[in-house]
Parts: C-alpha cells; structure tokens; sequence
C-alpha cells in the first residue's frame, strides 16, 4: 500500500493570513491522522510564508507517538535547515533544489552537478538516523544518480504528468515516470512522488507500481473544502490501498 502523507503548507498559509492560531496546523494533523493518513509533510521556507519552525517542533512531537505516522521534512538543505532537521530529527528529509524566491517547487535536482552539495548532507542524515530522500526529474539517469551517491529513496516531481492529464501526450509522459521507477527498482532505491496529484489523477499514476509515497497538499486542502475532510482523505486512502508498492 502507498503511504499517504499529506503535506500541510496550506493550512499554515491560511492561519497566516489572519495572524491568529486558526486553523491550527497541529490540529488539522491530529484530524488527518485519525481519518488514517500515514503521513504529515511540510515544507518549511525562509520567508516562513506557510509553514514555521513552531510548527515544525509542535508536529513532530504529535507524530513521535504515533507508530502508523511518518513526519516528513522538505526542503533546501541550506546550514539552518540541515541544523533544524538534525535537531528534530523526522522519519524522512526531503531535500529539494527551491530557491529563496520560488513559489513553489518546479524542477528535480541536477544530482551530478549537485554531488558537492548533496553527499555531505546525505552524510550528515544518515549519522543522524534519517531517512534521505532527493526530489528528482522522471528521469532514470538522475534516478541513478541519487542511487550512487547514497539517498535512500527519490521523490518523482510529478507535475509534467499531473498538468499532461488532459493532453494527447499523457500515457507518453506517464511511460517516462515508469522507465523512472524501473530504473529506481534496478538501483535498489525507493521511490515517493508528489506535486500536484489529487483525486483524478491519482490511480493512474499509481498503476506503473513501487510507489511508496505520495506527498499531497495543494489539491488535498482545496477537495477537502469542496467534499469534506472525511470524503476526501478516505477516498485518498482506497486509492492508495489499491495500487501495488512491490
């Protein structure tokens, strides 16, 4: 079964937009874990424009006593954000090549042009007892790559599929994710994805197999005001249970 984590960027935006603690991230966790996600993501930016470093200790102290859940860090791993990580020490760290500016992420890493900036971090997770996790390209080469020098799993940046599901070249593009995954299944790495999956895209994407989590926030936050927390994340959850990880 893949793991569902759901990323909570959003609900932190939301909360800041009026200054006050509402809605409560940590209480929108304690409400996903109980409808059964597996999973709480977040994407901590400098700007602290969602998602604050409060936020981060809180939730990972919700997550700590909850065997079913993994806590999942994204993000640049810039001095502070490795300290910070290091410190909390989630499940999994997800490093991701944003910059300060980005809105939101929009591309994989570079791994090779990138080793000087990715072994030693991948290093520092690994001593500290994380799981490492790099956001790569459909790409088996880079695929390959983050195998080498030491992750132990990718995330598949998914939007080239996501906004190609109503276009002539979808099952093209899905084809590329698949090499991407078999490729992930010759290097002995696991695989995640994320961005901009939702409800109707979803099981197909999950159909090319050994997907072990999706990482989704955006789409989530926005069907779960249109049909409801308990409609949404359980429906989530069946299409989860239906797609093969091995």
């Amino acid at each position: 079964m893949t793991r569902l984590s759901v990323n909570l960027n959003k609900i932190a935006l939301l909360r800041n937009s009026r200054g006050r603690d509402y809605p409560s991230v940590t209480e929108f966790a304690e409400r996903f874990m109980a409808l059964g996600a597996g999973g709480i993501t977040v994407h901590p930016r400098q700007d602290e424009r969602h998602t604050r470093r409060t936020d981060v200790e809180a939730l990972s102290e919700i997550c700590r006593f909850r065997e079913q859940v993994e806590f999942n860090i994204e993000g640049y791993p810039s001095r502070d954000f490795l300290d910070m990580v290091c410190e909390i020490k989630p499940d999994q760290c997800t490093l991701v090549p944003d910059t300060v500016e980005q809105i939101t992420s929009d591309h994989g890493w570079d791994i090779e042009n990138s080793s000087s900036i990715l072994v030693p971090v991948l290093d520092r997770l690994r001593g500290a007892g994380i799981r490492s996790s790099v956001f790569v390209d459909p790409d088996p080469l880079q695929v390959e790559a983050a195998s080498r020098i030491g992750a132990d799993r990718v995330e598949l940046y998914t939007e080239l599929y996501a906004s190609s599901y109503h276009g002539d070249d979808r099952f093209t593009i899905l084809s590329a994710y698949g090499e991407a995954v078999q490729a992930a299944r010759l290097a002995s790495i696991g695989v995640n994805a994320g961005h901009d999956l939702n409800l109707e895209n979803l099981s197909e994407f999950l159909a090319i197999g050994s997907i072990l989590e999706v990482s989704i926030g955006h789409a989530l936050i926005v069907e779960c005001i249109e049909y409801g927390i308990r409609n949404v994340v359980a429906e989530y959850l069946q299409i989860c249970a239906e797609n093969r990880t091995g």
